[in-house]
């Protein structure tokens, strides 16, 4: 690093970095490294469409593994977890047609958001609008299994104007029923909770209304319980305040913080709520207490040395995943308060990017703030493979993932599906 001078790795020299016009020089140390990032995604882009088999682990083979599994050496956990394995680095990336019932709706605005349900038979959409705020739609995965490779998006059109921080399902009167949104109007922010059924084919006039919203200071994260304990209860997560609203009853219980929370998740088994904080702590509440000052209402507390920007609990819910603002995805055992694992390669400096863990898979996937996608072995924290996304790296540009080996539901095809700029792409095993 010479002040002044830059390296041309191609040359394998240093030039002067000379003011063009008006002290204008278009070479800045951003561009280059613009310049070199953009070389190696399109060379492992290349690599990809050439390459139709990779491992990351040496002598490992489907006919080994099945040879393993029939001598006993294997158990049906591990072979399942390995078969996966061995999928996803063969996954070859397709482009999928968004068909819309308003034929000037599908593939015009780049896709912010897109959040599977439980079953993976849809996917709810954020996307960006070009006036300011953002536009919702839902997209059905039943058409993934044809060899078209079409998905129907159906809109909802009525709330527009308003940039969703984040979403989540809620299962009000049936599984993934309703949607909680966190959006940011101009000030102050709102948080709503939508029937699903709003984004369908039906008449409009059958549809039915909001079921709740109410305005609130800037939101960061939300989460819906599941423990049948807190039911019809879902999480905000504010500036240094935690509101945990039952949409039933209207009650709300506010929990103060020193930081603003950032990353939020249920359990299902005790109704805790875990969250991640701007400061770097994650801790636990109990949400049957009620608030009393002076009280001290934290359970579980950990650290990192960064904002933690996404949690997930494994099924077990003996450990907790944790990504932070210094691009650091850490397994915490929440038994003894220790991290157990460090899952490395992920790139994050400022972003607020989500974890996908999929246990019965065992594999975790993570987009980093460079748009690579990345996957591990759940297992022993191995980098199985880095996806390199179709378009530039950019801001706007960073790829939405969803993976699942059930998508489009109980029949459905396993891969993944990455959203990025204005389109849809399924990543499908062999």
């Amino acid at each position: 690093e010479l002040p002044g001078f830059y390296y041309d790795s191609e040359k394998n020299r240093y030039f002067r970095l000379l003011p063009g016009h008006n002290n204008y020089n278009p070479l800045t140390k951003e561009s280059i490294q613009y310049k070199a990032m953009e070389c190696k995604r399109l060379k492992l882009l290349e690599e990809e469409e050439k390459q139709k088999k990779k491992t990351t682990r040496t002598g490992l083979n489907s006919s080994v593994l099945f040879q393993k599994r029939q001598l006993g050496l294997l158990s049906s956990t591990s072979y399942c977890r390995l078969v996966h394995e061995l999928k996803v680095n063969c996954m070859q990336r397709r482009k999928i047609e968004i068909h819309s019932p308003d034929s000037s709706v599908a593939g015009t605005n780049n896709f912010k958001i897109i959040v599977a349900d439980v079953a993976c038979e849809r996917i709810f959409t954020v996307n960006d609008v070009e006036h300011g705020g953002c536009k919702y739609g839902i997209i059905n995965l039943s058409g993934l299994g044809k060899e078209s490779l079409t998905v129907e998006m159906y809109d909802n059109l009525y709330f527009t104007n308003r940039k969703v921080n984040s979403v989540c399902w809620a299962s009000l009167t049936h599984p993934d029923s309703h949607l909680c949104l966190m959006g940011i109007a101009e000030t102050p922010g709102c948080a709503s909770l939508l029937p699903a059924s709003l984004f369908s084919s039906t008449n409009p006039g059958d549809r039915p209304g909001m079921l709740c919203s109410f305005k609130i200071s800037t939101a960061w994260s939300c989460a819906w319980c599941l423990n049948p304990q807190a039911d019809n209860c879902f999480s905000t997560g504010l500036t240094r305040r935690v509101l945990v609203t039952n949409v039933v009853t209207g009650h709300r219980q506010t929990f103060g913080t020193s930081s603003d929370v950032l990353a939020q998740q249920f359990a299902t088994q005790t109704p805790m709520l875990y969250n991640g904080c701007r400061s770097g702590e994650i801790f636990s509440i109990d949400v049957r207490q009620r608030n009393r000052k002076g009280q001290s209402w934290k359970a579980i507390r950990l650290f990192h040395d960064s904002a933690v920007t996404s949690i997930r609990l494994l099924e077990a819910e003996h450990y907790l995943m944790a990504a932070d603002m210094a691009g650091k995805i850490k397994l915490w055992d929440l038994r003894t308060a220790k991290c157990v694992k460090q899952y490395k390669g992920h790139h994050n400096e400022y972003a607020v990017l989500p974890l996908h863990v999929n246990e019965e898979e065992g594999l975790l996937t993570a987009v980093g703030q460079d748009c690579y996608t990345r996957i591990w072995s759940l297992q022993d924290a191995h980098l199985l493979r880095t996806i390199p996304s179709p378009h530039p790296a950019s801001k706007d540009a960073i790829p939405s993932v969803v993976f699942s080996s059930r998508l489009g539901g109980r029949r459905g095809v396993p891969g993944l599906l990455m959203a990025v700029k204005q389109d849809l792409y399924h990543f499908s095993y062999n």
